[in-house]
């Protein structure tokens, strides 16, 4: 195992799973952010009859199943698709890189544009690999802090807005099937304005055209969703954005369940349901695993040198504010800078304050030991 990060400019997909250190990992992406409970239970089932029984959520509201073993991957894709989890087109799976704000209604803004655009796929051009969307038309955006190159949002006067990624404001539009449309329409201008060189939206230079004035600036967001009771459910949160397909199977059969709803924040919104204790599983909002991140680490990613979870476990409430574990530096847990970041680097810890794992450390060299003795930890 090597100390070399390889960047390999795309995420595991379904029809293009990524090979890590306990298998293939195989992303799931969940129209509208929901799966049914029939849905749920079929893909706790396939986790745990072809992959390791382990589910993870990323921050892109994603589900992965790891440790698929090559020769299931075939049987597993039929069963995703059959329980219509994947597209049965590989085109247009890949084009559904879509984050949609998990409090939608039936018939609002949010559920009538995610809808619009996940029928209009095949319409839009050929985009770089990490391309993605946004719809977040509440009242506010909750999604605000989360990329994505084409945004649906509303504005501060309240009207619906179309917003390119790294610009302040948006062009309004007066229907969320317009929405839709200016968003097919703004896809073929960054293709055709060489979007393929640039990758994404925020490093695109091209000029907007004049059929999309940057006019109104977004509503102020609002923060994710608190742990515990919801005015749709319950708000579970996950250690690490990873949980047992067992601990999710057991949720399902045992209570009156609606459906799933998942979001960027680790955490899942579980519909029709009073929030209760289940081992393996987050409700109080105190909780230090929930100012923690990290990735799976050695021995389950190939690029990692040093062990993550077991040690941001034993780290939990001695550091003070975030915390970053990463097996390596290219960080994938979190973008964002941590007040603490520990990095694997030639099988040994460095720390890194207030930064990212890619950034310079302050202290380098030190065993799992030595990092939980730093921090006051025996």
């Amino acid at each position: 195992m090597g100390d070399k990060v390889q960047i390999k400019g795309w995420c595991p997909g379904a029809w293009q799973p990524m090979a890590s250190g306990d298998g293939l990992i195989v992303r799931v992406r969940p129209r509208h952010a929901e799966l049914t409970r029939r849905q749920m239970l079929a893909l706790c089932e396939a986790a745990q009859r072809w992959g390791s029984g382990v589910i993870d959520l990323t921050n892109r509201a994603n589900l992965q199943l790891r440790g698929v073993r090559e020769e299931a991957w075939h049987p597993l894709m039929k069963a995703l698709v059959q329980a219509r989890l994947v597209e049965d087109d590989p085109s247009l799976e890949a084009r559904r890189n879509l984050l949609v704000a998990p409090d939608w209604q039936l018939g609002d803004a949010t559920h009538q544009a995610t809808t619009a655009l996940l029928d209009q796929l095949a319409e839009l051009p050929d985009l770089p690999a990490k391309v993605g969307f946004a719809v977040d038309a509440g009242e506010s955006p909750v999604l605000a802090a989360h990329s994505a190159d084409f945004r649906i949002e509303r504005a501060a006067t309240g009207q619906l807005l179309v917003r390119l990624d790294g610009r302040q404001r948006g062009t309004p539009v007066e229907s969320p099937a317009a929405a839709v449309a200016l968003i097919i329409r703004l896809a073929h201008w960054f293709a055709e304005s060489g979007g393929h060189q640039s990758g994404r939206m925020r490093r695109h230079e091209g000029l907007l055209p004049p059929w999309a004035p940057e006019s109104l600036p977004p509503a102020k967001s609002r923060p994710p969703f608190a742990l515990g009771n919801h005015a749709l459910g319950a708000v579970y949160g996950l250690r690490f954005g990873q949980v047992n397909a067992e601990t999710l199977s057991q949720l399902l059969k045992t209570s009156d369940v609606e459906c799933i709803r998942v979001t960027p924040w680790r955490r899942l919104l579980v519909t029709g349901v009073k929030a209760r204790f289940l081992d393996g599983l987050l409700i109080d909002n105190q909780a230090p695993e929930l100012k923690i991140d990290a990735c799976p680490g050695a021995p389950y990613c190939e690029q990692a040198t040093v062990g993550t979870r077991l040690l941001a476990t034993h780290l939990a409430g001695a550091t003070n504010g975030s915390l970053h574990v990463s097996g390596c530096p290219k960080g994938c847990a979190r973008r964002l800078p941590a007040d603490v970041c520990i990095v694997g680097r030639h099988s040994r810890y460095d720390l890194i304050f207030r930064g990212s794992a890619d950034g310079t450390p302050h202290v380098t060299g030190l065993t799992a030991s030595q990092v939980r003795h730093y921090f006051g930890v025996e």
